[in-house]
């Protein structure tokens, strides 16, 4: 066998970016402890076979393992996530590649809208994070305002929302896993979504862990970071100090629930708060998650409460998850495709495809539906 002269340094680098022990990286390569060991000392050297497993198994490219200094990485948008008033500080693996491969996916389609002549978004960057008025009648003017108009069941008012920015320029991506690897799941605590600002093909990104209900704001949210053409990536808490992501949370609460009107209609008589939440629901035409936010926003809900309720929230939504698991069932992969990387991303990349202006491999790695699909897809999904 061939020895891959690879660089030990890189090769503990690698492990330890991708957040593995020694002995968890050698039960994952199904080797003995001690042979990595002996790779990240230089006292043996892997087979040319073995270091491409390598890398498979600690997300790298094959060929970074024979650089002689680890590649400085640094991602070009803002973390906005804080404790307290201090950032929280570095990305995850998972959150890294997602960002990454964003990236990549907003560069093609940025070269798409170019060579379409699709004139620049007007509306991002439109208003200004001291605008607080301007924001939100900006966001009700380009996503309809009234409330009375909305979808009546909540998840129908979402879909609307995610069509509407659509239609406005927006790519729009949910998520629950890295990619199409259903072994490397965000992480719900690390972070609820990012938003990338361009004037030609702006992204949001929410990440599909979090409950539905969640998601609605987190797109809101993603929405007004548009708005004000701030990039960044967004924990949503109400307790972040952040300048911007406290306008953005302030602006998407305000667009969903209006602040004067939910004052008037919450009825603080009722021995249990709960009892407002399906009323107000109705009203909205938002999840009770929402209406929960907004009583604690307003001061009619603790802390305590208002935690203690989206746990309940939250510990439903995992075990309906697991239960679909456990059936095997959730929609096919094909329709999934639409979700994770926008339908209007998909829609781009097929036709580009299909119509023999690029490889149908390179619309694989872009979208992630095999060639021998590609037309299939193309016809039950996106209605060609």
């Amino acid at each position: 066998m061939v020895e891959a002269l690879v660089n030990p340094n890189i090769l503990a680098w690698a492990r330890e970016r991708a957040g593995f022990t020694v002995s968890k990286l050698a039960e994952k390569l199904k080797i003995k402890q001690e042979q990595v060991e002996a790779w990240e000392t230089g006292n043996s050297k892997p087979t040319f076979r073995q270091a491409q497993i390598f890398a498979n198994k600690t997300y790298v490219p094959f060929g970074y393992l024979f650089l002689k200094e680890p590649p400085h990485e640094e991602l070009p948008i803002p973390d906005l996530r804080t404790i307290g008033d201090r950032p929280i500080g570095g990305f995850s693996l998972d959150l890294k590649d997602t960002i990454r491969s964003t990236f990549e996916r907003l560069a093609w389609y940025k070269d798409f809208c170019r060579e379409q002549d699709l004139p620049n978004l007007d509306w991002v960057g439109s208003v200004s994070v001291d605008n607080f008025e301007l924001a939100t009648t900006t966001a009700k003017r380009l996503l309809g305002g009234s409330i009375e108009q909305r979808p009546r069941q909540f998840h129908d008012y979402f879909k609307e929302l995610i069509s509407k920015i659509e239609v406005l320029g927006a790519l729009v991506m949910r998520n629950s896993v890295v990619g199409n690897n259903t072994h490397r799941s965000l992480d719900r605590d690390e972070f609820r979504g990012f938003a990338i600002a361009d004037d030609h093909a702006p992204v949001i990104f929410i990440n599909a862990t979090d409950t539905p209900q969640a998601q609605l704001f987190t797109l809101l949210h993603e929405f007004v970071h548009l708005l004000i053409n701030e990039s960044g990536v967004s924990d949503l808490s109400h307790r972040n100090e952040n300048r911007i992501e406290k306008f953005c949370n302030r602006v998407a609460a305000e667009f969903l629930v209006p602040t004067d009107e939910f004052v008037k209609l919450w009825n603080i008589q009722h021995e249990d708060w709960r009892t407002n939440l399906p009323q107000l629901e109705q009203i909205f035409h938002v999840s009770q998650w929402v209406i929960a936010r907004r009583a604690l926003e307003t001061g009619f809900i603790s802390e305590q409460q208002y935690w203690d309720h989206y746990g309940k929230i939250l510990d439903a939504f995992k075990k309906e998850k697991d239960k679909q698991k456990d059936k095997g069932s959730g929609p096919p992969f094909n329709r999934l495709i639409n979700m994770r990387y926008s339908k209007k991303f998909a829609t781009a990349v097929a036709s580009e495809a299909l119509s023999g202006r690029m490889l149908l491999r390179d619309a694989h790695h872009l979208i992630g539906v095999h060639p021998s699909k590609l037309k299939d897809f193309a016809k039950k999904e996106l209605s060609f």
